[in-house]
């Protein structure tokens, strides 16, 4: 439940258009609701502005929907995180409104439209192609926490001119989340460029001696540019959720 709803509820009972009796069932399972295979937090939203978010890694298909139904029964808008496609289809059969984001492996479901809240622009920046799963992890929470999103794929340091030449747009952000694999440099540059703040995200993409992620993970967290701050490998999620926070402000 939102705020909005939440206001509605009480705008109702206090004009007597809601029972007493009818608040209270709802008020009942507002902190947390257990199912079988969850407790979902339902108090989320009120407290940071957002709902549960269904991480769908490890759940099954048929977890996932009884998750996304307690949740649409509380107005929540849905986000569900790293699901596999092959089972999206009895969630799309069950809720046909579902849209499936299949390169980041996002599925969401709007019960009402995303309000924006967001101060300004949250840029998501990828350094190659091969990382943009994890910026669309990124880019799709952002919109649904309520942002502007805008995206700058493919400018990694190996051709720094095509990051260069986006200098308007990099300056323009209210937030920048910065994705990146390989040996994890471009945080590092972007930092080094702008006055707002900068969210790295390093990725499982690169050769050996990148050890699926470790490389540019401790490179952005030993970086020389300051302003910069590193969330776990391919954490497009926390970078977005942090993203949204700061961009409330």
């Amino acid at each position: 439940m939102n705020v909005d709803h939440l206001r509605k509820l009480l705008e109702g009972v206090r004009r007597g258009k809601v029972k007493v009796e009818k608040a209270l069932q709802v008020l009942k399972t507002l902190p947390f609701e257990a199912i079988d295979c969850a407790t979902i937090d339902h108090h989320r939203h009120l407290r940071q502005g957002a709902p549960e978010t269904i991480f769908g890694e490890g759940k099954t298909a048929a977890q996932v929907i009884s998750i996304m139904g307690k949740m649409l029964d509380k107005k929540n808008n849905i986000l569900v995180t790293r699901l596999d496609r092959n089972k999206v289809p009895p969630i799309k059969r069950a809720f046909r409104k579902a849209r499936y984001y299949p390169h980041s492996r996002v599925l969401t479901l709007l019960n009402h439209p995303v309000k924006i809240v967001g101060k300004g622009t949250i840029l998501v920046v990828c350094a190659g192609t091969s990382d943009i799963p994890v910026a669309e992890e990124a880019i799709v929470t952002a919109q649904m926490m309520g942002n502007q999103v805008d995206h700058l794929y493919d400018v990694g340091v190996a051709g720094i001119h095509r990051l260069m030449s986006q200098r308007d747009k990099l300056m323009s952000a209210h937030v920048l989340i910065v994705v990146a694999g390989m040996e994890g440099a471009l945080p590092s540059v972007v930092g080094g460029l702008v006055d707002r703040p900068v969210i790295a995200v390093p990725t499982s993409i690169g050769y050996g001696s990148h050890l699926g992620g470790f490389t540019p993970l401790m490179a952005m967290l030993t970086s020389c540019a300051s302003g910069i701050s590193v969330v776990n490998i391919d954490n497009g999620y926390g970078a977005a959720f942090a993203a949204s926070l700061i961009n409330r402000i």
